[in-house]
């Protein structure tokens, strides 16, 4: 789910399903899919905000299996960079066990 405000900054969250949580395959994930959009695209968990487009930034969320990640973006393609993040997450990071 995500929401546009006036300030044309958009929001979603997901929860992380992955047993392993946010390791190395699914934030590299994450930042191939935040680099197609000009945007400033963020990920938020537990009040640390990192650029989404940054695989150390997102390593050091730590983020475990069940955690909620907030998703912030600004910018022309913001609603297009949230809903396909979003997507990805709803699709494990397109990684199978």
């Amino acid at each position: 789910m995500y929401d546009k405000n006036p300030e044309q900054k958009i929001k979603g969250t997901f929860i992380v399903q992955n047993d392993r949580g946010l390791h190395t395959r699914p934030s590299t994930e994450i930042v191939k899919c935040a680099s197609n959009f000009k945007s400033e695209v963020y990920l938020i968990h537990h009040k640390n905000q990192v650029n989404a487009k940054s695989l150390l930034g997102i390593l050091m969320l730590a983020a475990s299996r069940g955690s909620k990640i907030h998703v912030e973006a600004e910018g022309d393609d913001a609603e297009e960079a949230v809903a396909s993040l979003l997507q990805l997450a709803k699709n494990n990071f397109n990684i199978k066990y």
